[in-house]
Order: structure tokens, then sequence, then C-alpha cells
């Protein structure tokens, strides 16, 4: 046994195939255009990115196949062994900027549709007539076309504008743009006639872009007045997402089996919804997220679109976004949780672990992959022969469970600690609807005062609270048990939801901690709390648990259970 535990400790991690996973997303892919988008959810750490960057991606990026790959959380790795894992908190410390995001999104989307005018899979044509369908072009093509046109503007049409524009942009260094410029040694094997066909597509894509940025110019002031006004409008919103879904509009179109299929990959999309925007004349993250999704469904249902997978570990994809999306099978749904006990054992057993070992880290920690790798690389370090201190294994996963503890789950619960003190103060604002505020909800009456104090105290009850409830429920609560959807009310339990530390599963319908190595890091937190109250803070403490306390015990269902 210490033979083979000995063995195991050298081997390096290595990516572990998932066949079923693969076989579905890898099928969905096959497909040149689809009717839906795919969404690929589940907890932080089950291996989501790992499967697109390490073993989907390479091979759908082998012609005639051909991948746009978009990781919102940081730029894309040069190669799969570049890629960072995610870290386990959803918030970031410094979200990303929505420009930076957007920038990203076009980007990968224009590299993709270069790769279709070398391919010959796009003209001028295609892109005049995605423009046609959802823009009006007069104007903005007078502009773009010259002087001449504008002189007679009365008299020509818009395919007469439109092959002015182009004209003027094949024959000038319009825009700079080197994305749609082909570049020396690209066009060899071509004839002059493809590959002024080639030339014509670029112009074209030229002229669409800065007609597009030109039109969404005209409504800067007006997504100002939006902005300030908190009103919503449906066309200044598209205004902001025009170009990256004209790029999808002309891609679907040219998309062929055996000839160029093109996919759009997008890891981490909650990131986008968080983004932050200083700039008053652009459209909120929010809205840009929800008008980019709404356009991908809508091209599917009416036109059929290139394969778009969109990877999360937001619980709000789970179920909620069905819901604000429309019905619950607007998207195509794939939630996975990683290993199940026996996949897990299978592989990691005499391979990484003994069964000694195996027995100990799968008790503490689960199944979770990432946890699995990096106590595998913990294990590693310790059985190097310059480190002193005793090596086994419990020692191990204790050292790993502090680090995580420190880490990751008091940082979260802090950032939760401040979500439910902002709650307190968006209850006295008034900015709460009542039916949040129901009769008897433990949370129904923060604090009169602005008092910071008082108001931290309040939240920090609140959390231990939840958790304590949460204890009880032996760490599993099925919020469509009784119909009722009471727990996504709590204030604790959304601020935990959002920070990363529970998951809001689809199918069944429960609200668990990502890991088991989060569950146990919850309870320590809450012992850790209960000892450092005082005398007053324990007092209200246990009048909250025995006058107002949570109890979901009642949303202890199971599938079945009467």
């Amino acid at each position: 046994m210490a033979a083979a535990a000995g063995g195991a400790a050298g081997r390096p991690w290595r990516v572990i195939p998932r066949p079923v996973l693969e076989t579905v997303l890898h099928n969905h892919a096959l497909h040149p255009r689809v009717p839906q988008p795919l969404l690929l959810h589940g907890p932080r750490g089950v291996g989501k990115s790992t499967l697109l960057l390490n073993r989907l991606l390479p091979q759908w990026s082998e012609p005639p196949h051909y991948a746009a790959f978009v990781d919102f959380l940081h730029p894309a790795p040069s190669s799969p062994a570049h890629a960072t894992a995610a870290p386990w908190s959803l918030l970031a410390d410094t979200p990303p900027s929505l420009p930076s995001l957007r920038l990203q999104l076009e980007s990968a989307l224009e590299e993709l549709t270069r790769a279709a005018v070398l391919k010959g899979a796009v003209g001028s044509k295609d892109v005049l007539a995605a423009l046609s369908r959802s823009h009006g072009l007069h104007t903005a093509l007078s502009r773009l076309a010259g002087p001449a046109a504008c002189r007679g503007r009365g008299t020509s049409s818009v395919p007469v504008l439109w092959a002015r524009a182009v004209l003027a942009a094949t024959s000038s260094a319009r825009g700079e743009d080197p994305t749609f410029r082909i570049g020396e040694g690209e066009a060899t094997n071509c004839s002059m006639e493809e590959t002024a066909y080639m030339q014509e597509a670029m112009a074209a894509l030229r002229v669409a872009k800065e007609l597009l940025r030109m039109q969404e110019g005209w409504r800067k002031e007006a997504l100002r007045e939006m902005n300030r006004t908190g009103r919503f409008s449906r066309p200044l919103v598209n205004s902001a997402t025009d170009w990256p879904c004209l790029l999808l509009d002309v891609l679907s179109g040219a998309a062929e089996v055996d000839f160029f299929q093109p996919k759009l990959v997008l890891n981490n999309v909650d990131v986008l919804k968080r983004a932050t925007c200083e700039d008053e004349t652009m459209v909120p993250a929010t809205m840009y997220h929800d008008s980019f999704i709404w356009r991908v469904i809508a091209l599917g249902a009416n036109e059929q679109c290139l394969p778009v997978f969109m990877s999360t570990s937001d619980g709000y994809y789970s179920s909620q976004a069905f819901v604000d999306f429309g019905f619950p099978n607007i998207f195509i749904s794939r939630e996975t949780f990683g290993w199940t006990q026996q996949e897990a054992k299978l592989h990691m057993v005499s391979e990484f672990f003994s069964e000694k070992e195996w027995k100990v880290v799968d008790e503490i920690l689960g199944t979770n992959p990432r946890h699995l790798s990096e106590i595998y690389m913990l294990k590693q370090k310790a059985s190097r022969p310059e480190v002193l201190h005793d090596t086994n294994i419990e020692e191990i996963v204790d050292t790993y469970l502090a680090h995580l503890q420190v880490s990751v789950v008091n940082p979260a619960m802090e950032t939760a600690l401040s979500m439910v003190q902002k709650f307190a103060s968006d209850v006295r604002e008034g900015k709460i609807p009542e039916n949040r505020l129901s009769f008897g909800a433990p949370w129904r009456h923060p604090p009169r005062t602005d008092n910071p104090d008082t108001s931290y105290k309040w939240a920090k009850i609140q959390l231990m609270d939840f958790v304590q409830s949460f204890v009880n429920t032996e760490f599993g609560l099925n919020y469509l048990a009784d119909d009722s959807l009471e727990i996504l009310d709590d204030p604790a339990a959304v601020a935990m939801m959002e920070v990363g530390l529970l998951y809001q599963q689809r199918e069944p319908s429960f609200m668990r901690p990502i890991t088991r190595g989060v569950q146990r890091c919850l309870a320590r937190w809450l012992v850790q709390q209960r000892l450092e109250l005082n005398l007053q803070e324990s007092i209200s403490f246990l009048w909250q648990r025995a006058i107002r306390g949570r109890s979901y015990r009642h949303l202890m269902k199971e599938v079945g259970y009467k």
C-alpha cells in the first residue's frame, strides 16, 4: 500500500475524459445551425472550463470547424496549458469593465467572420441582406457613400448607396481596421476574381461596422436620458449589441456542413452581467447581457443560429434565467456536478490516492474535481525530501481546509454580510417591495436607524440564523418543495448564492453548498462566530432563533417524499 501511494504521488495530474458529457456537447456542435443556445451550468470546480478548453475546443478548431472562445473572467489563454483556474468566489475583487468585455466578444466574432470571408463563405450581399433585415440604412449610407450620394439622395436606392460605400471603402484605408483586411500571403492560392470577392466582403464588413457605430452615436443622448430616468427602451438597448448580433447573423447564414461550421463559446457568461460601466452614454451591463442573449434566442428561433455554448457557475442560470427569458425550455440545459462517488473512486484510487487516503478525502472533501486536484498537489509537495513535517493525509486535508476557510469562505461571508447590510439600508429607503417583507419573515424588521454598527450586528445575526437553519436541514433545501419560493426572498440566502458559496440546482431543485469542503467551512464559520459573541449579542442571537428564527425543515423534501 505504501509503495502504491508513493508511486501515485509521483504522477502528474491529468485531465480525465468525461465521455457522456463530451458526446452530448460535441453532437450539438456538429450541427451547422441550431434553434436554441446550449447552457452548460454547474457549481464552481466541477471542470466545465477544463472540459471546454482541453477536450472540446481542440476538436472544434480543426477545419471545417471554427470556434470563437470568449472567457469573460479573464482573457482566453494562448493554450490550454496556460489556462487559469477561476476563483471560487463568483464576485471578483475588481469587476471587469463592460467596454473591455464588449471588445473581447466583438473581437472574437470578428476573427470568426474573417475566417468565413477567407473561406469564401461570406460576401458583400450577405452583409447587406443581414443589415437590411433589422436596420434602416438610407441616411447612414448616404453619409458614408460621399458627397455625390448626398446630392442624389432622393433618387439613389439602398443597394446603389451600398455599392458606392463599399467601393469607397475598398479604395481607401477607412477605419484602419486590420481585422477586415487580407494580409500578405493569405490569398496566394486564389484567383484574381476570388481575391476581389474577398476584398469586397472585407470592405462590406468595415462599412457595416462604421454604419452601426454611426447609428449608435446618434442615440448617445437618448441613452444618457434613459440611464438618468431609469426607463427602458428596447431599440436603444439593442443598439449596443447590433454589431455582434449582425456578425452572428452573417455567420449563421454562411454555416454549411463539411465546409464552414462556426461555433461561439462564452465561458463565465455571468461575469458579463456584473461588469461595471461608468459611461453614461452606454447601456448598463445587465441590459447588455440580457439584450445579447435575447437576440441569440430570437435568431435561433426565427432563422436558426450557429451553435452558441454558454458556461456559468452562477445558480441564477439554473432556474431563474429560464423564467426571465421566457419559458422553462428556452435554453438547452446541461447541468453537471462533476463525478459521482463511484466515478471519482474509479479514477482516483491507485492512480492518485491509496484506498485508505481516498476514504479520508472522500469523507471530508467529497468528489469535487478541483478539490481533488488541489489536495493532490499538496500531497506531492508534502512528499518531497526537504519537507520535514508529517505527511499523513489527515494533516494535509486539515491544512487544505484551513486554507479554504481563510482564503475563500471567510472573505465570501464578509461580502455576504455587506450585502445583508445593504438590504437593511434598502428597506429603510423603501426600495424593497412589500411582498419580500411578509408577516412573520425573520428579516422583516431591520434597524430603523442608519447606524453602521447596529446594521452590522443585525446583518451578522441574520446570516448566523440562516446558516444555523441550514445546518438543521443537513445543508440541503428543496426550494420548490411547497411551491412557495420563500427561500428565494431570504436576503441571507440570496447573498450567499451571489458570492458563490451556495448553488441553486435545476434538477432536482435543491440549494446546497457548492462542495462538501465548503459545507464544512460554513459550519466552522458558524462555530467561530458564536464563540466571538459577547453576552448581549448572544442573547440577541438566541432571541432571534427562538422568536423570529428561520426554519426550513419543511423544505427537506426529496422527489417522491410524502
